[in-house]
């Protein structure tokens, strides 16, 4: 079966109509629908216009806040802590990404830490907004509200993937790290447990304490949870890098899992690098750009498969998007068309 194609601007647009048709103001539903096709783009397809669904509903369920601006809890010019009241994710880390470059001039180096966000969707699209400007950045979230990773030892789900984020300008091409502290993402499990299919390997864990391939051991009820970054073996890695990632949004943020609300949300860490304020730009390039070079150089295990740095696929995969558009599952184009319907919007052609 041939899965039709879409232009990324008439996704853009559609993800746009249908979050204002649900009351998102104009704004928030530009910077939700962008971040959202760039995650289609950059390949993350669960953290793309799948999410597109799962946010409308939220909306109309009055879980995600379709107007209004962040509570400004403290701000010292160099760092800002916001609470969010679960307005869109996307939009809020564009704000504060916003916010946060055009201090750098003054501070060099500028942390934000946001509270109650609703979900961020795809920490790639965002990090882009800071490579694009020629800046370094690192971006880590995690929802307070839920646990779908035992700590180390343990078997009891605690910890969401807690996924870290870092990015950074070079003269040929930026680099862009997107990693989880979970071996694989809640998203994937939950897309193998919906088409009842086992991962390749036990990336994950049941309920005592066993590892398993079984997506279904994270099916609601069954008590199984995502194995740290590292494996049975090597988990005190990702259990350490968890523990990292709460302690910058959780405990930054004075919210976390002693006080969180059983909602879908994020708290989100920011900080924005200027090269500039440091040993300066020419000398942060001169040394990216080397050690970009020696990894391309470096012999390859298969000749057919060279060492490429990360963000590199994702980076041609946008240019593809660009060139030929992107397809849409056929699971994700039923429940936009559905949305679409409810909403009187026309799906756009495809290509």
């Amino acid at each position: 079966m041939t899965i039709p194609r879409y232009s990324v601007a008439s996704l853009r647009q559609l993800a746009t109509e249908l979050f204002a048709a649900a009351g998102m103001e104009a704004e928030k539903a530009q910077a939700v629908a962008e971040v959202l096709v760039t995650g289609d783009m950059v390949g993350q397809r669960t953290h793309g216009m799948a999410l597109c669904p799962q946010y409308l509903e939220q909306i109309e369920k009055g879980l995600m806040a379709k107007a209004g601006t962040p509570e400004v809890v403290r701000d010292s010019g160099a760092v800002f802590v916001w609470d969010g009241n679960y307005l869109p994710g996307p939009w809020l880390v564009s704000q504060a990404l916003e916010l946060a470059a055009s201090r750098l001039a003054e501070h060099g180096v500028v942390t934000a830490v946001i509270r109650r966000s609703h979900h961020i969707a795809c920490l790639t699209s965002l990090i882009k907004q800071a490579t694009d400007r020629g800046l370094a950045v690192i971006l880590a979230s995690s929802d307070p509200a839920f646990g779908f990773i035992a700590p180390y030892g343990g078997k009891e789900p605690l910890f969401t993937p807690n996924p870290i984020a870092i990015g950074y300008p070079g003269t040929e091409q930026p680099v862009w790290i997107d990693v989880s502290t979970s071996i694989t993402t809640v998203g994937m499990a939950r897309q193998k447990s919906a088409a009842d299919t086992p991962f390749a390997h036990p990336w994950l864990m049941d309920a005592d304490g066993n590892p398993t391939n079984d997506p279904h051991v994270l099916d609601p009820g069954a008590n199984g949870s995502l194995l740290p970054l590292g494996g049975r073996e090597y988990g005190h890695k990702g259990f350490g890098l968890s523990l990292m990632v709460e302690m910058l949004t959780h405990g930054l943020g004075g919210f976390g899992r002693p006080d969180s609300e059983k909602r879908w949300g994020a708290n989100v860490f920011l900080q924005l690098i200027d090269p500039d304020a440091f040993a300066g730009r020419a000398a942060f390039l001169r040394q990216m750009d080397y050690l970009t070079g020696r990894c391309h150089a470096n012999a390859p295990i298969d000749p057919a498969n060279p060492v490429r740095m990360p963000g590199e696929m994702a980076q041609r995969r946008i240019a593809e998007a660009q060139r030929a558009g992107l397809d849409v599952a056929p699971k994700v184009f039923d429940a936009l068309t559905a949305a679409a319907t409810r909403y009187g919007i026309a799906m756009p052609p495809a290509l």
